[in-house]
């Protein structure tokens, strides 16, 4: 299995160490991790997990992702992600879903739902965990099936019927 991560822009060859990872998705009280305060986005990437290393992408390998995205005031949205062969699940964490037609974007332009977002500390347990069971899905935090999710809930940036200003909570 290969194992990599996406932060700050680069990519990185392995794992992170658990130190280097905590600064990003976890703050003391009062505080704002670096997802919150710097660049807003991290990826852990397997690939060939499951006994599927020796095999190609689209020729049956296995791959999963967690991404995560920070903001100042609504904590970590973590999105999990695990496909190949006939395999495509996708889940996300779990906030207040009564908050998931309320959107704020990536410093790259995407929309995310408020209503996944949760808090840091418990982010923090989401992310140790997969990275200590080399990909598979943490059972530490509640989760929701992307399936499960209503239509729209990730719109295209141009489904949004407003203008993002700086960190400023956009809603249909």
């Amino acid at each position: 299995m290969r194992m990599s991560a996406y932060i700050e822009f680069r990519r990185h060859r392995g794992w992170p160490t658990l130190k280097e990872l905590q600064p990003y998705v976890w703050a003391p009280s009062g505080q704002r991790s670096l997802l919150q305060t710097k660049n807003d986005n991290l990826g852990l990437v397997a690939e060939g997990v499951d006994g599927t290393e020796q095999l190609e992408p689209n020729e049956g390998r296995i791959d999963v992702d967690l991404d995560t995205w920070g903001h100042p005031e609504l904590g970590i949205l973590l999105i999990y992600s695990k496909w190949g062969g006939r395999l495509k699940q996708m889940y996300s964490s779990k906030g207040d879903l009564s908050r998931l037609r309320e959107w704020i974007y990536s410093t790259n332009g995407t929309a995310l739902p408020v209503g996944l977002f949760i808090e840091n500390a418990t982010a923090w347990k989401a992310v140790k965990e997969f990275i200590g069971t080399n990909g598979d899905l943490p059972t530490s935090i509640d989760w929701v099936s992307n399936h499960d999710l209503p239509p729209g809930t990730f719109p295209d940036y141009r489904q949004v019927n407003s203008v993002h200003h700086g960190d400023e909570l956009i809603s249909n």
